[in-house]
């Protein structure tokens, strides 16, 4: 780092002081949200309140600590709880206004589309408003187009929802009582104005202060014209956070709800410096960097230090050089400190002036030592469907979903996103059960659904780690027709290889059964899909009989669609765990490159749909059966190839060299060379070198399969796409990241990991080894986020049809190619 650097950034901060007469004041950021420093008010820059990301939203010292900031319907909304539509949002830079238009309800979620939410007959439109304050404080206000009908009074609030694991423990006051927030909900549940049980307030009044003890914490919220209640929303939801409210009043428009909020905040607070280094550790031979995170007025170190630890405990300083001035990525400003040359085996630790990372290994083994293991020995085992799966003296769950699967009816739109057409698209009749669906699979997610693509997907990735690195580790013993799991017994078989022939297991039992794929199989049951605890309660295990539908009726539906992208995205599954399996299970591999032959004919033709997911599939197909007509496809669909090279270009890259067409292959790396500079450009966007594009989720799952993707790349043309592109993103993954928190995103993976996550055991604050989250999400317009909250399924989840068997398969990339 330059000098120069330490001047400018002394001088900014002069001028700002210079230009502030108070510097508590708040102004309209880039972004249009209000900010100073050390509080950041977030104006519907995100909308996502089903998942705690919407509405106002405060940032207190680099915390956020509220959220949803709304007028809602209920006291305490939970995931499919009626929201708001918003229309637009204005910046009056001059009087420093934020406003929101909204309206109840939206239609495009109105009874339809994906996760359908069902609104009451209730339609009214508003303007949510922010402004400063007197110092810190911050004014919002609510106006309503006309009063609400005299039914609704009583129902409508405004709700702003604090955040429960900062809050455990700690005090507050509602005027000038005193009380607690509880670990866990108690007290008493009474009426609420629809008759439904609700938890009693934990407190009501004009003015309550969070946490008055607490120095950089603590937030005064006034009801400037009535009252607020103080609730415990986990009472209704596990997942509910506390909730502060103030009702609509009969009559009421302009005003009809004035709040403020008032934190107490440190005018010349600056976030702590972050270091930034890998939970795991860095082999010798590959480029180690670690990364500080600064808040843009910290003052600039020039040098870091690279630390070893040695045996007897003593420190050794064995590199000392001058930082890379790197620039402003999100809210934060970054420098880097390359220690490449560094090769010599050991536990080490950079620092640099008031900046200190955690220990790390460097080690020829880092990448096969205590790593893709916990995958594959924990966290695909637990996801295993319709099996019991034991662990010595524990058992993670027993038997289940044995009734699967009824036939969904015609014409349902599943509160999870599945869509019934006005066909079952079989011979099934509705709610008649369809055999062969109670085997195999694994457990989606935190869910316990499953979704052709994710299976299809996990025995993909599972089929190339076995055949890329000739994988036949054995931990688990594994017995289908007992349906039993022993993890850490051997058993003298590959578990990928078992782990294959139970994914398929239930692909195929559905494609042999219903005479095509199905789509997913779930709980039919708002109040079954939220199961928390042993899959084995979920139902029943016996089949529905026809009775009348009640209680009795708990099996999971089967859904099914006609879905060419889908499809063919199944059928590069397929081909993979075909190609694999011959020696180890002759049947099912025919039989898996039967369907696939099947579905890939029955869905290329029209031409069209090779696009996309069609291209991987006929390059796969040829991988298996060495069909020259799978080489053919892809020469007919010459130009959809060369346009695709983004999506499709990592697995054409696999066959070229099969093609007799020079014209064509010279065309092919053209597309690549295009394809890489753009990579390049992404990559070079951040300071850690992987295309970060995040949605609502954290972008973790999306780097890695576009790794896994690169390492393809790299194996074919590594003069255009080098191995870096498939090694930084592990590293991402594993903690050289944005934000405070810098832990792996592999559960039980490193020095930090996440051990309370969004699985299936998430209601327990508990984790799975080797299930990979999704990680660090963005809170727009600019702050990285990963909260230790086990219910956000956009940071903490765990996921199958990629993540977890995508870092399985970039942990054995990187030990291959750098030991080779």
């Amino acid at each position: 780092m330059k000098p120069l650097k330490a001047i400018f950034l002394f001088s900014f901060a002069l001028l700002l002081s210079a230009c502030s007469s108070n510097p508590e004041s708040l102004t309209i950021q880039k972004g249009d949200y209000l900010g100073t420093r050390g509080f950041d008010v977030i104006f519907f820059n995100n909308n996502y309140a089903e998942g705690k990301q919407g509405g106002i939203e405060l940032i207190i010292h680099d915390d956020r600590i509220a959220t949803n900031g709304d007028l809602r319907l209920e006291p305490s909304p939970g995931q499919w709880a009626p929201v708001p539509k918003l229309l637009r949002r204005d910046a009056d830079k001059e009087d420093e206004l934020l406003t929101a238009r909204l309206v109840y309800p939206d239609s495009s979620k109105n009874a339809k589309g994906f996760n359908p939410i069902y609104y009451p007959n209730l339609n009214f439109f508003y303007d949510v408003n922010i402004e400063p304050g007197e110092g810190s404080s911050v004014i919002i206000s609510v106006d309503l187009d006309e009063p609400l009908p005299e039914e609704w009074i009583g129902k409508v609030g405004f709700n702003l929802e604090l955040f429960p694991e900062k809050l455990f423990g700690k005090g507050y006051y509602m005027d000038n009582t005193a009380g607690t927030f509880p670990r866990q909900p108690v007290g008493e549940m009474e009426p609420d104005a629809e008759g439904e049980l609700q938890a009693k307030a934990m407190a009501t009044g004009q003015k309550l202060v969070v946490a008055p003890e607490e120095k950089l914490e603590q937030i005064t919220i006034e009801n400037l014209q009535g009252e607020l209640t103080l609730l415990d929303g986990r009472f209704i939801h596990n997942n509910g956070w506390f909730i502060v409210r103030s009702l609509v009043e009969s009559g009421a428009t302009e005003d009809a709800i004035r709040w403020k909020i008032t934190p107490k905040i440190d005018t010349e607070w600056q976030r702590d410096p972050v270091v930034q280094v890998s939970q795991l550790g860095y082999h010798p031979a590959q480029k180690k960097t670690a990364i500080f995170e600064m808040d843009t007025l910290h003052s600039p170190s020039n040098t870091a230090e690279l630390v070893k630890v040695k045996p007897d405990g003593t420190d050794e300083v064995v590199l000392n050089k001058n930082l890379d001035e790197w620039g402003q990525f999100l809210r934060y400003t970054y420098d880097i400190f390359d220690f490449s040359e560094v090769e010599e085996p050991g536990i080490y630790y950079v620092q640099s002036g008031d900046m200190k990372s955690h220990p790390f290994r460097i080690d020829a083994s880092i990448y096969d030592d205590k790593t893709w293991q916990s995958t594959l020995e924990y966290f695909l085992p637990v996801q295993m469907c319709h099996m019991r799966i034991n662990e010595k003296y524990r058992a993670w769950h027993g038997v289940c979903h044995l009734d699967d699967a009824l036939m969904a009816p015609a014409d349902t739109n599943h509160f999870d996103g599945y869509l019934q057409g006005p066909s079952t698209l079989t011979d099934y009749e509705d709610f008649e059960p369809v055999p062969g669906l109670n085997t195999g699979g694994w457990h989606d997610a935190g869910d316990y659904d499953l979704r052709v693509e994710s299976q299809a997907g996990t025995v993909q990735k599972l089929a190339y780690i076995y055949e890329e690195f000739g994988l036949d580790y054995d931990q688990t013993m594994i017995d289908q027709e007992g349906r039993i799991v022993e993890i850490h017994q051997p058993d003298g078989q590959p578990d990928v290889l078992q782990q294959i022939e139970h994914g398929l297991l239930s692909i195929l039992g559905g494609y042999d059964n219903l005479g095509r794929l199905y789509r997913g199989i779930i709980s039919n049951k708002k109040r079954q899909y939220v199961h928390l605890g042993d899959a084995a309660t979920m139902t029943d295990n016996e089949v529905y009989d026809g009775r009348q539908e009640g209680p009795q009726m708990d099996d999971r539906w089967v859904f099914t669609e006609d879905n060419p992208w889908r499809a063919l995205g199944v059928v590069s599954g397929l081909a993979a765990a075909g190609r694999v399996l011959g020696d180890y299970d002759t049947d099912l591999a025919e039989r898996s490159l039967t369907a696939a032959t099947e579905i890939f004919e029955e869905y290329t033709n029209p031409e069209e749909s090779l696009y996309g997911p069609g291209i991987s599939a006929a390059s796969e197909l040829y991988l298996s059966t060495g069909d020259q007509k799978y080489l053919d496809h892809l020469l007919t669909s010459r130009q959809a190839v060369l346009e695709s090279a983004d999506q499709t270009g990592w697995s054409v890259s696999r066959v070229v060299s099969e093609i007799g067409d020079e014209d064509f292959q010279a065309q092919f790396r053209d597309s690549l060379t295009v394809y890489a500079k753009t990579v390049t450009e992404a990559m070079s966007k951040n300071p850690y070198n992987v295309p970060y594009d995040p949605a609502i989720w954290g972008a973790g799952w999306t780097i890695e399969e576009h790794a896994v993707k690169q390492f393809y790349l790299f194996d074919n043309f590594p003069e255009l796409f080098p191995k870096e592109n498939f090694i930084n993103p592990l590293q991402y993954v594993l903690g050289v990241h944005q934000g405070e928190n810098t832990m792996s995103y592999v559960s039980g993976v490193g020095y930090d990991s996440p051990t309370t996550a969004y699985g299936t055991n998430r209601a327990d604050w508990s984790y799975i080894p080797g299930g990979v989250i999704s990680g660090t999400g963005l809170i727009r317009p600019n702050f990285p986020e990963l909260k230790h909250w086990p219910f956000f399924w956009q940071q903490t989840e765990y996921v199958i049809g990629g993540a977890a068997t995508n870092f399985m398969f970039l942990s054995l990339a990187a030990d291959d190619v750098l030991n080779n």
